[in-house]
């Protein structure tokens, strides 16, 4: 079963990991690669993703005439994905178990950052809606 870990924040949040040391973003990345690498080498990696800035996410709609309608830059407590890893496991523990490890990343000063990660199953077709 594919998962989809996906790592959101405030932009509150963002723009203070923006300005941590730059050690703080050193131990950082070097654990991400860490961690995507591990997962590579177990097997159960699928693909990983960090996203743009929070200020350049437009939420699109379409308008009455079909036409695109955006919506942003959002207020300081808006949530946003800042990034996603997709794995294929056997079971959805696996999945959470990999997603607490993530969230745990080393944020300021070293201390774990606890970052929310929410997982979903990436469904491969309409049958896995049950029709």
């Amino acid at each position: 079963m594919k998962y989809i870990l996906m790592m959101h924040g405030k932009k509150a949040d963002w723009d203070g990991y923006a300005r941590w040391s730059k050690e703080d973003l050193q131990r950082n990345v070097e654990f991400m690669r860490n961690f995507s690498k591990e997962l590579h080498d177990s097997g159960v990696f699928v693909d990983t993703k960090g996203l743009g800035w929070p200020q350049e996410a437009k939420m699109v709609r379409a308008g009455s005439d079909g036409e695109p309608v955006t919506d942003g830059i959002f207020p300081e407590s808006k949530e946003f994905l800042a990034g996603y890893w997709v794995i294929d496991v056997e079971t959805p523990e696996q999945a959470y178990r990999i997603a607490a490890r993530a969230s745990a990343a080393p944020g300021a000063g070293g201390e774990p950052a606890n970052m929310p990660i929410e997982v979903r199953q990436v469904l491969n077709s309409h049958s896995d809606l049950g029709f």
